[in-house]
């Protein structure tokens, strides 16, 4: 039932990747044509499929446009209500003052004739002065006149104006007295809607297009340089060939194309994992994980084709079979990063140089990074990935053109910008590592250095353990390489699995000095159950240190669900006949379930039980290495791993060469005669 949910949560996984991709999608439809000024056309004969216009660059538009708009006047309204508001308020103030009544029907002349010419706003002002605009339109009423902008008053000069014509015998000095400033406002109000549509009317006199091409008609031969005049009809192709896709039935081809590739691509991404990684497959958050990573990347080029914000070979493709490559395999890495570049080449431009370059970046990529255990092998993995683009793109433009003096130089700073992000995926890595739960060879040989706290308490308190421990890593890093698993990950493993014993280090064999043994005044049950105890101490401990996961597996299976043999045998042959509770004297698993948890197992009985030998001859190793393994298999406690009985031969050869190692006779050395 588990199998089948993790089953449905995979294909749900693909089908969230394929709907996330397909949405964000360009939809404009793909002209079929990459092709650039100055570059031969690499096609063959083109001609028009239909009429179609050939429409002006944007620099020509724009200076049409500009030309035009010389003529251009904006539009403002002369708001009577203004004038009338003035002139009652001038009236309501001189209503008491009958020796003024001179300065009042001024007053009333000279602003009338101002507001008839029209007063204009600060605000207003500086928009005309920003548009160099030499005159302007005067809307009063229904009728429109034309006024140059130096008719125009401002409040500042309107009321000079009041004052520079004061007749004789009025004084100026009085006029200047009655606060007539207040009575002289804005009445020239700008017409925005009337302004914009003069101008939108002005606009579209201009010609979008400068030419037709007649269906039939030659553009382009193979071979021949484009220059401006050919761009600019192959552009005008593109954009018409573009919209005659816009209806709806060919929007829905369009996006029928579009889903089908994109499941097709992940479909075989699907296979891959199904058939042949069913380890990957099986487990949801690898399959999240490797999904994730592709989406991710085809998104990132969506955007940056789509808004054209950033060139695609900026893009850090590489980081992702680098990562796939350091905690998966070096297969998955490389069909992981065939996929994701099948999909981006369908929306980057030059889609056969642009997988050609990729491709062959990322299969330099996991040859120079294929065990990566220290931080300057990514770097040398970043240098060997900047020279495989220089070297690829150098080639390709020479092939192409046939010359030296073609190759786009702003490339290799693109080359150079992506390169720099290939040096932060060692922090990429370590965010992974912590988000997905995933363990690196480097973060690996880190754990494993013997001066770490943990691993120094073990040396300091459990000596005999320590040493034990070395031995079996050796005995188990040899078996890993010689079946091919993960080395540094059993080298690991086999240095943390007994540390469950540092509670109580007196109690094993190894630990003991001096002919004590605490065993001696403790019944059966309780010396199996300190025994046993130290693999569910060692997850403890490990778990207060923090140890990754993929340790704590080695702590809890390098016993499995076997027994403690010595002391169950011992108790059923001191009391034959009494019932045996066999939960006391059984480790509490889980089994192994990979290569590296059982060939720990495995090293770890194995060193231990050779100790016990009486002497140490080829035969005597061989039986007891034979023994111990074939005693394991019966038992059931290898039927989770994936090992073969080919591999399990193996390992039990490697075994024997390298205890026969630890274990050999070395000749006497004579004594000196007096």
């Amino acid at each position: 039932m588990k199998v089948k949910t993790r089953e449905n949560a995979v294909i749900i996984y693909f089908i969230v990747a394929i709907l996330a991709v397909a949405y964000f999608f360009p939809k404009e439809g793909k002209f079929k044509y990459q092709y650039y000024e100055g570059k031969p056309w690499r096609y063959g004969l083109l001609t028009a499929p239909f009429d179609f216009p050939v429409y002006k660059t944007q620099a020509e538009v724009k200076r049409e446009q500009d030309s035009i708009m010389q003529y251009y006047q904006p539009y403002f309204q002369i708001k009577n209500e203004v004038e009338q508001e003035q002139l009652k308020k001038l009236n309501t103030a001189f209503l008491h003052k009958k020796d003024e009544q001179a300065y009042l029907q001024y007053l009333r002349k000279i602003l009338q004739e101002i507001y008839d010419t029209g007063i204009i706003g600060r605000e207003n002002q500086q928009f005309l002065q920003k548009g160099n605009y030499k005159s302007l339109w005067k809307v009063k009423n229904t009728e429109a006149v034309i006024a140059d902008m130096d008719d125009i008053y401002t409040v500042q000069t309107a009321y000079s104006k009041v004052i520079e014509l004061c007749p004789e015998p009025l004084s100026r000095d009085t006029l200047a007295s009655l606060n007539i400033n207040h009575y002289i406002v804005e009445n020239l109000i700008y017409d925005e809607s009337m302004s914009n549509k003069v101008k939108t009317e002005f606009l579209q006199k201009i010609s979008l297009s400068k030419g037709m091409v007649q269906a039939g008609e030659r553009i382009v031969d193979q071979g021949v340089i484009i220059d401006r005049e050919m761009f600019n009809t192959l552009n005008s192709l593109k954009t018409v060939s573009q919209s005659r896709l816009g209806t709806i039935q060919r929007q829905n081809w369009i996006w029928l194309g579009i889903f089908v590739l994109i499941m097709g691509t992940y479909a075989c991404f699907y296979m891959y994992l199904y058939f042949f990684r069913q380890q990957f497959y099986a487990q949801r958050k690898d399959a999240g994980f490797l999904l994730s990573m592709i989406t991710l990347f085809v998104l990132l080029t969506e955007i940056a084709v789509s808004y054209n914000l950033f060139n695609v070979y900026i893009i850090p493709y590489v980081i992702v079979p680098i990562v796939v490559c350091t905690f998966f395999d070096t297969r998955t890495a490389l069909f992981t990063h065939i996929t994701m570049i099948l999909l981006c080449a369908m929306m980057a431009p030059f889609p056969s140089e642009f997988m050609t370059l990729q491709i062959i970046a990322g299969m330099t990529a996991i040859f120079s990074l294929k065990d990566l255990t220290e931080r300057y092998q990514l770097i040398r993995c970043s240098f060997f990935v900047l020279l495989s683009y220089v070297i690829l793109y150098t080639g390709l433009t020479l092939f192409q053109e046939g010359s030296i003096a073609k190759i786009r130089w702003p490339m290799f700073v693109f080359f150079g910008i992506n390169f720099f992000f290939l040096m932060f995926t060692y922090t990429f890595v370590y965010f992974i590592e912590k988000m997905f739960s995933y363990i690196s060879n480097i973060s690996l040989v880190e754990l494993s250095n013997i001066n770490r706290p943990i691993l120094r308490k073990l040396s300091e308190t459990a000596p005999g353990t320590f040493q034990h421990s070395l031995q079996v890593s050796i005995l188990a890093t040899e078996a890993a390489a010689r079946i091919n698993a993960n080395i540094q990950l059993t080298r690991t493993g086999a240095l943390y699995h007994d540390i469950g014993k540092m509670s109580n280090p007196a109690y094993f064999t190894e630990n003991q000095t001096g002919g004590f043994n605490p065993h001696a005044n403790l019944s059966l049950e309780e010396s199996a159950g300190i025994i046993i105890g130290h693999v569910t101490e060692g997850e403890r401990i490990a778990r207060k240190y923090k140890l990754p996961e993929q340790l704590i597996h080695f702590i809890q299976t390098h016993h499995g669900c076997g027994k403690a043999k010595y002391f169950y045998n011992s108790f059923k042959n001191e009391f034959p006949d009494k019932p045996i509770d066999e939960a006391i004297f059984t480790y509490p698993g889980p089994n192994p379930f990979s290569k590296e948890t059982a060939i720990l197992m495995m090293a770890d009985s194995v060193e231990a039980a050779s100790r016990s030998l009486k002497e140490y001859t080829d035969e005597t190793i061989s039986e007891l290495i034979n023994r111990i393994i074939d005693e394991q298999f019966k038992d059931g406690l290898l039927k989770n791993t994936p090992l073969t009985f080919k591999e399990l031969e193996e390992i039990k050869v490697v075994f024997n060469e390298k205890l026969r190692t630890f274990y050999h006779t070395r000749i006497s050395y004579p004594e000196l005669k007096k």
